[in-house]
């Protein structure tokens, strides 16, 4: 299949704008079909009205595969803070401390979490006094010129009807990858992200930091339906853009029920604590787009705080999807008669005979059958173009699954065969080929250097000997030395600012 239809150009425009929308529309109505009981998962970027003002806590996407240069391990990926724009700072992107970051796995389809792995994070600065991220090049996560730096403590909770059985810290203390500030200021950041891999006892691999989002996509559905007219489409809204990732890879024998039931469904969860010392789900996130298009705007905040188990009260709205009437009414394109249980049967079971477990409970996650081995050429369609390593069995890296559940929801498991798509193929950055896999993150120094201008590192390291983190007398006289001259300037400024308003304030506006 292609990601336009071939049928004329005015299909072909309508084609990518359905794709696009109803990508968007679709998968996130298949994707609420999954929802019950348990922490479910929703998906993508600002998709509800609170989480959207508490970005360290928002979660953006779910990764879920069989690794393809490791084939007896299973990877998971889990970003997020949306739309983190590289040259952000001074303050630049960090893990919230007051959080949890779960990953969840239900290996019995039963709705519940059987294992739980929660990353939480400490931040150290070690210069208060400087309002720099970094004072230095930094060639190491343990250079005294990266100022703040995080680490995480990782931990596995066995459960069983949602009780814990057992708790295991498996990490203590891992450095997190830093935000990419720059060329000048982390000028071998490949460096930095390979320090941030972290293996741990048993064959597991974990890695928390900055990545490059790695979902693509064209999100201008949301300027009615592309416009109304198809003016904006086939951009890749995403890129140029970053997110907080956190990966783990896992021996796949120690996810699965048994070889005989190979597979899991997986979303993740974010828990803040509250003013009274409790931990309170705020953030969920399986399949993507669900709560961002599938949801109204009545249910998005309770369905991030709910879990799979209790999903059935989001029902209606995957098996009534409001997305395809709305392309029904602007382009005409017959929307597929409702109730859609075949949103039902991919999205909240699995597909049979594929990453359907047995006796399943109906729920919103990403299922994975882990015995399915990865391709060797994958296809972006997934399961759509024969690649059944691909979407919606788990999900991939390169998976386009905006043009796939949009092709879904549009009828193609009813027989209404359609090429739709949204014009963004793939990812504006390579993936990696070993784990984390993510595409490093866009640097905060993008674009060419000033004319007249070198790449010399002369000023950035007179800037590292002039703030030294240890807080020495002489190297404080420094740092005073440099205020003052700051100071100085200030006041002139202020003097002139004054004679400027006494001048003023004879003026009527």
């Amino acid at each position: 299949m292609t990601a336009i239809s071939k049928r004329g150009a005015g299909l072909r425009s309508v084609a990518t704008l359905v794709c696009g929308a109803l990508a968007a529309g679709g998968l996130a109505a298949a994707g609420v079909t999954a929802l019950e009981p348990g922490e479910a998962e929703a998906s993508s970027h600002r998709e509800a009205p609170l989480i959207s003002g508490t970005p360290q806590y928002d979660n953006t996407d779910v990764y879920a595969f069989v690794s393809p240069d490791k084939p007896d391990t299973t990877t998971i990926i889990a970003n997020w803070i949306p739309f983190e724009e590289p040259a952000g700072g001074p303050n630049f992107f960090t893990f919230a401390e007051d959080a949890q970051y779960d990953i969840h796995i239900d290996n019995n389809g039963d709705a519940q979490g059987e294992l739980l792995f929660r990353y939480t994070f400490k931040t150290q600065t070690k210069n208060k006094k400087t309002f720099l991220y970094n004072t230095g090049p930094v060639e190491s996560l343990d250079d005294p010129d990266l100022n703040v730096t995080q680490t995480y403590d990782l931990e596995l909770l066995k459960l069983k009807n949602q009780h814990v059985q057992s708790r295991t810290k498996i990490a203590d203390d891992v450095p997190v990858a830093p935000s990419n500030v720059g060329k000048a200021s982390m000028p071998d950041y490949a460096g930095l992200r390979k320090q941030a891999v972290h293996e741990l006892a048993g064959g597991s691999t974990t890695f928390a930091g900055q990545a490059d989002d790695p979902f693509f996509l064209d999100l201008r559905v949301f300027d009615l339906l592309y416009g109304g007219n198809l003016s904006e489409v086939g951009n890749d809204t995403l890129k140029g853009y970053n997110v907080n990732s956190i990966a783990l890879q896992v021996p796949t024998k120690m996810i699965q029920e048994s070889a005989d039931q190979p597979v899991v469904g997986i979303w993740s969860t974010t828990q803040r604590k509250n003013a009274q010392g409790h931990f309170t789900q705020v953030s969920r996130l399986g399949n993507p787009l669900v709560n961002e298009v599938v949801n109204p705007i009545e249910d998005k905040d309770t369905f991030n705080a709910s879990a799979p188990w209790d999903d059935a009260q989001f029902l209606d709205n995957v098996t009534n999807p409001e997305l395809p009437k709305l392309i029904e009414a602007i382009y005409k394109i017959p929307a597929p008669k409702e109730p859609r249980n075949d949103l039902v049967d991919v999205f909240l079971k699995g597909v049979p005979d594929l990453n359907q477990p047995p006796h399943v409970t109906p729920s919103e996650m990403l299922r994975l059958n882990t015995s399915i081995e990865p391709a060797a050429e994958p296809k972006r369609l997934g399961v759509l173009d024969g690649d059944n390593a691909g979407f919606p069995n788990g999900r991939r890296l390169t998976d386009d699954v905006i043009d796939a559940s949009l092709q879904v929801v549009e009828g193609e498991l009813l027989g209404q065969k359609n090429d739709l798509g949204d014009a963004v193929d793939k990812n504006d950055k390579e993936f990696e080929k070993a784990f984390p896999y993510v595409a490093l993150p866009t640097e905060g120094s993008r674009g060419p250097l000033a004319k007249g201008t070198s790449g010399g590192n002369d000023v950035r390291n007179q800037i590292g000997d002039a703030l030294q983190p240890a807080g020495s007398s002489e190297d404080n006289m420094t740092l005073i030395a440099a205020s003052a001259g700051a100071g100085a300037a200030g006041i002139l400024l202020i003097g002139a600012g004054l004679m400027w308003w006494r001048r003023m304030r004879g003026r009527a506006y």
